[in-house]
Order: structure tokens, then C-alpha cells, then sequence
């Protein structure tokens, strides 16, 4: 009972963490269920992750961008214009792929240039900048494409948005060989990282997590990768857009908790003020952001022009709002300072699963909308709540689920004296939200 009590105590203060998590797997078996199994079959488990690939590569910047505390409403259009010069080169130049898409990347970086010198130099707010930056690209896009779309692009590009790799046995066994093989080495090597960092952080005393905890989440983690592997190698294996998005996590998870950048980035949206004083080059950090930022939306582009084989002068509409909405219901905090790659992944993932759970069952547009609209902001609600009660303050609801789950210091054998056992022990700020 104490292992359980201890792990329900845990669970509480990673409330934010875990709740995210928890959200998925019962929105997956929801839509499981109600579309009698269609959701989980192999080939819409592929679709789900080509679909929505072009989405989680642009959270990966956005969330970045929301921790410093800004937003960026340009992705969309920079993307779509990002296609539309992909098309102008491969197609009306004939320009190689191995050409085009290195200076599309580069195109993708001047524009976030543009966009972070006005932020970080000039003091304009993002929201301006980028709001501005949407109509001058969704402008360009129109201008680059005559209103008319490009196509075809060569099969090297396509590749990158539907393409699948390579079958090793060629088509004769029932499952595809190679992503078994990456599943299984992905798995393990999943669980020898989270062996390896329990390890690390009781070697030097740190908080971990309780055993039980730590045994469950381990194993579940472990049993889900090893479903999706199943699900990819029974249709058509693994496609190259998924190695391009694990590819990105991996760097862009090291890159926010273990270099100096990163931890800059968490001061800068945590305390601007503080940042500066404490000789961060805040401007930097905020203009090398959206240089980033251009790059993945120029990624995105790719992509999304090579699943459709089109350059259109609609592309890329609506993208902003989607992958802003999977950074907030990803975990990231509306006053910055807050958030994780793996989050907006999560976040990304929820979103991808109503669209196509509820495609599925035939809803219209307007229905879908009017989900995904209170989803948002149920997710952003459900931060606001956390955050009030780990800071003991906020709505009297919020005071009193603290009360109630805040595990009595009796049970601490640590515990002071009598009279301080009849207090609720304070919940400590979680300083991991920022890892």
C-alpha cells in the first residue's frame, strides 16, 4: 500500500505530465471503439502518421517559440510559400531534388531572419511580426504560383511526404522486416536510456520517481512501441517521414534539455528581466528561435508539397493554428517558460487522432472545428488549474483538490512534531516542467 501511496502522491504532483498522456489513450480507445476498429487498423495507422507528420514538425518550432514566450502565425503561409519555390525550382527550372530542397531549407532560414530581426532587434511584438508575416507570404505564394499549381515533382521528393523504405525480404513475408528490427532496437534502446537516467539521478540524490511508478510507465512505453511496430510492419512498413520526425525529437529534446541554448530558452519565457541580467543575450536567443523556426516550417512545406505532389496556392492553410493548438494541449504554458518537445509530440498526436477518428464517423468540418475548439480549451483550462494549485492559489476548487490529494505529513517518517502534521504539507513548485 505504501508503494501505491507513494506512487499516487507522485502522479499528483506530474499531474500536468501524465494527465496529457493519459488524455491520449483514452481519446485512441474512444474513437477505437466507436469506429469499430477502424482507427487501429495497420494502414490508418500509417495514415495518421503521414497525414500529420507536416503538423508535428512545425510544433517542434512553435513549442520552442511559446516556451521563449512568443507565438509565430506565419508557419502556415511560410510553408506554403516554401512549396510554391520548391515547385518554381523542380519543375519550371528543373533544378535536382538534392539542389532544391538544401536551398528551400535556406529560403526557410532568411525568412525566419526577417521575421527575428524585427522581433529581437526592433522590439516588435511577435504576434505583429508574425501576423504581418502571414499576409506577406500567403501574398508571395500567390505571386510565385500565378494562382495556378505546379506539378509533378520528381519521385525523390515524393518520396519524402508518402514514400515508405525499403522491403528487405521484397514482399514475401507477412511482416515488414526492417521496422521490426528498428521497433525492437528503438524499444530497447527507449528502456536502456530510462534505466541509465534513473541510474544518473539517484547517483547524484535527485528526485526520482517512485519505483512502481517508474516499472509501469517503463513497460507501457516499451508494450506501445512494440504495437505501433506491429501495426507499420503489417501494411507497408515504416515511411521516411516518421525517421525524418524521430530524427527531429531525438536533437530537439537534447537540444532543450541538455545544451546551453536550450536552458536559455526556459530563462528567457521563465523571466526576461532576470535573463538579461543574468547576461543572457536575449536578443540572440530570440533571433536564432525564429531562424529556426523557418526552417522547420521550410520542412514542413517539403513535405507537405511532396504528399500531395502539388505546389498549391492554398497550401498550408490553417497549419499555424493546429500546430499552436498541439503545443498548449502538449503542455506548454500560455505565459511561457513551460513546455517539452515530447509534449507537443503528444499534444500533435491528440490532435491528428480527432481529425481522423472524427473523419472517420462523417462528421462535417463544423462539428470537427467545434471539438477540436473546446479541446483547446479545456487543455489550456487544465494548465491554468494545475498551475493555481501548485502555487497554492487560485479558484477554491482548485485549494481544496490540493487539500484532498496532498498526502498527510503523518505518513512522512520524517514528519515534525504533531502540530505540524495537522497542516497539508505545501506542494512544491514541479521545477521538472521546465526539463
Amino acid at each position: 500500500m505504501s508503494a501505491l501511496r507513494e506512487s499516487l502522491g507522485f502522479l499528483t504532483s506530474r499531474l500536468r505530465q501524465v494527465g496529457i498522456f493519459v488524455a491520449l489513450i483514452l481519446i485512441v480507445l474512444l474513437f477505437q471503439v466507436l469506429t469499430d476498429g477502424i482507427l487501429l487498423q495497420p494502414q490508418n495507422v500509417t495514415n495518421l502518421v503521414v497525414q500529420n507528420s507536416y503538423i508535428l514538425i512545425l510544433a517542434i518550432g512553435m513549442v520552442m517559440v511559446i516556451i521563449a514566450g512568443h507565438i509565430d502565425l506565419s508557419v502556415g503561409s511560410v510553408a506554403g510559400f516554401i512549396g510554391a519555390v520548391a515547385g518554381v525550382m523542380m519543375v519550371q527550372w528543373g533544378w535536382a531534388w538534392w539542389l532544391a530542397i538544401p536551398a528551400c531549407l535556406l529560403v526557410g532560414a532568411l525568412v525566419g531572419a526577417w521575421q527575428g530581426y524585427w522581433i529581437a532587434y526592433v522590439g516588435i511584438p511577435a504576434f505583429i511580426v508574425t501576423l504581418a508575416g502571414m499576409l506577406i507570404f500567403r501574398g508571395l505564394t500567390l505571386i510565385t504560383l500565378k494562382n495556378q499549381q505546379i506539378t509533378p515533382f520528381p519521385d525523390e521528393l515524393r518520396a519524402l511526404g508518402g514514400g515508405f523504405l525499403p522491403d528487405i525480404t521484397g514482399g514475401t513475408s507477412v511482416l515488414e522486416w526492417l521496422t521490426v528490427i528498428l521497433g525492437v532496437g528503438g524499444t530497447a534502446a527507449i528502456v536502456f536510456q530510462s534505466l541509465k537516467e534513473r541510474r544518473v539521478r539517484r547517483k547524484f540524490d535527485l528526485e526520482n520517481e517512485p519505483m512502481a511508478w517508474f516499472a509501469t510507465k517503463t513497460a507501457f512505453i516499451a508494450l506501445l512501441m512494440l504495437v505501433i511496430t506491429f501495426l507499420l510492419a503489417s501494411y507497408r512498413g515504416t515511411p521516411i517521414v516518421l525517421i525524418v520526425l524521430a530524427v527531429l525529437v531525438i536533437v530537439y529534446s537534447a537540444l532543450m534539455n541538455n545544451s546551453i541554448f536550450g536552458r536559455h530558452i526556459y530563462a528567457v519565457g521563465g523571466n526576461l528581466h532576470a535573463a538579461e541580467l543574468s547576461g543572457i543575450k536575449t536578443k540572440a536567443v530570440t533571433f536564432r528561435l525564429f531562424v529556426n523556426m523557418g526552417v522547420l516550417a521550410a520542412l514542413a512545406g517539403l513535405v507537405f508539397t511532396a504528399r500531395l505532389n502539388s505546389a498549391q496556392p492554398a497550401g498550408g492553410t490553417g497549419f499555424e493554428l493546429d500546430s499552436i493548438a498541439a503545443a498548449f494541449i502538449g503542455g506548454a504554458a500560455v505565459t511561457g517558460g513551460i513546455g517539452t518537445v515530447a509534449g507537443a509530440m503528444i499534444g500533435g498526436l491528440i490532435m491528428g487522432v480527432l481529425n481522423n477518428g472524427m473523419s472517420i464517423l462523417g462528421l462535417g468540418t463544423d462539428y470537427q472545428q467545434l471539438i477540436k475548439g473546446l479541446v483547446l480549451l479545456l487543455a489550456v483550462g487544465f494548465d491554468i488549474f494545475n498551475k493555481n494549485r501548485t502555487n497554492g492559489g487560485g479558484s477554491t476548487v482548485g485549494k481544496r483538490f490540493k487539500l484532498r490529494t496532498t498526502p498527510p505529513a503523518a505518513s512522512d517518517p520524517k514528519a515534525p512534531g504533531k502540530e505540524d502534521t495537522q497542516r497539508p504539507v505545501p506542494v512544491p513548485v514541479n521545477t521538472a516542467d521546465r526539463i
